[in-house]
């Protein structure tokens, strides 16, 4: 069975991607398909417009096919992970910079590696099932597929708690961050896809969108908006160790969830993500923070958290990883900001 399906239709290019039975993860392989496809329609002309979705399913994509990678880093395999990244940020930026349209359709779970192709798109869609995060922290990792960019463009400190903490959201919040533009209810998305196949038109994106408040028992409630003055207190601290303390102190439950989020996640993890999602608002493109990430994300493995993050969520399962650095202390700022530092010749170039 092919993990993605790549086709033209009537006026439409068509990518899905298709491991609904690993919630789609992406693979190495699935990137470049994806690249190749796009670079192959760049000037055909009977392709009008491009439209990525996902096989039938509970996720449009969970993620990137980490357990792949740890099974080449727990063997000091490290060349596969980093080409594995360099491979998907290039894809994250064609399918940005792409000169069509291209309408990427999200209709479940996205996470990581489908954010990374959902959420870059010129025309972004997504349905009341949509439940989105961003939870690298968890494993070792930081939000990379160019989450930084959109975390450091989200309104006010939306992208510092989203980023630490891996907070799911829905369609309305969705929107709200910034990481999709259109509400299209689920029982609508085949209409939408067939009329963009049939004409090649991407207007009609904008003729089914709905207002996302009107959504119909949405997978995540909106919530942000109720609780956006304390997140812009809390998390305009300096420190990642003052976020925590002022999220302990919180009396608010969704502060306390916070906190014992942050708790868990890797410390080098947290740390970085602060100082990604700041130091990319400072950046003009999302190649600039593509690059930025895989400094961090090409010593990641080599360095350990990232295999024992994966080993504890995803391999073994016992939910106890072992952080090299156990507490933010230990990291923040020196060693954080060493994660950031010239690749040289290994630099990003798009």
């Amino acid at each position: 069975m092919a993990e993605l399906i790549v086709a033209k239709t009537g006026k439409a290019g068509r990518l899905t991607l298709n491991r609904p039975d690993q919630l789609n993860a992406l693979t190495h392989g699935m990137a470049l398909g994806i690249e190749a496809a796009l670079l192959e329609w760049k000037d055909d002309p009977e392709v009008a417009l491009v439209v990525i979705d996902a096989a039938p399913g509970r996720a449009f994509g969970a993620g990137g096919d980490i357990k792949a990678m740890w099974a080449h880093g727990s063997k000091g395999d490290f060349a596969f992970s980093r080409g594995f990244w360099t491979d998907e940020y290039r894809m994250n930026s064609v399918i940005s910079n792409y000169p069509k349209p291209v309408v990427t359709v999200v209709d479940g779970i996205v996470m990581g590696g489908g954010v990374g192709v959902a959420s870059h798109a010129s025309h972004r869609v997504a349905s009341e099932k949509t439940l989105l995060a961003m939870p690298e922290t968890g494993i070792g990792l930081l939000p990379d597929v160019g989450g930084t960019w959109i975390l450091a463009n989200a309104p006010g400190r939306f992208g510092e708690y989203l980023g630490l903490t891996g907070t799911r959201i829905g369609v309305a919040d969705a929107i709200l961050t910034g990481f999709t533009d259109s509400y299209v209810p689920s029982a609508d998305l085949a209409a939408l896809i067939a009329t963009l196949e049939e004409t090649g038109d991407v207007s009609a994106v904008a003729k089914a969108a709905k207002d996302p408040k009107t959504a119909v028992e949405p997978a995540v409630a909106p919530f942000l908006e109720s609780i956006r003055a304390e997140i812009e207190s809390i998390f305009d601290c300096t420190t990642p160790m003052a976020i925590l303390e002022d999220l302990k102190a919180s009396d608010s439950a969704w502060a306390q969830d916070a906190a014992k989020a942050i708790a868990r996640a890797c410390p080098l993890s947290v740390a970085c993500t602060l100082i990604g999602v700041r130091d990319t608002r400072d950046m003009d493109s999302l190649e600039e923070a593509l690059a930025h990430e895989l400094r961090f994300t090409w010593r990641s493995q080599e360095i350990g958290e990232l295999n024992e993050g994966v080993r504890a969520q995803l391999i073994d399962k016992d939910r106890d990883p072992k952080w090299k650095w156990p507490r933010l202390e230990d990291v923040w700022p020196d060693r954080a900001m060493a994660m950031f530092a010239p690749l040289g010749d290994n630099e990003l170039k798009l």
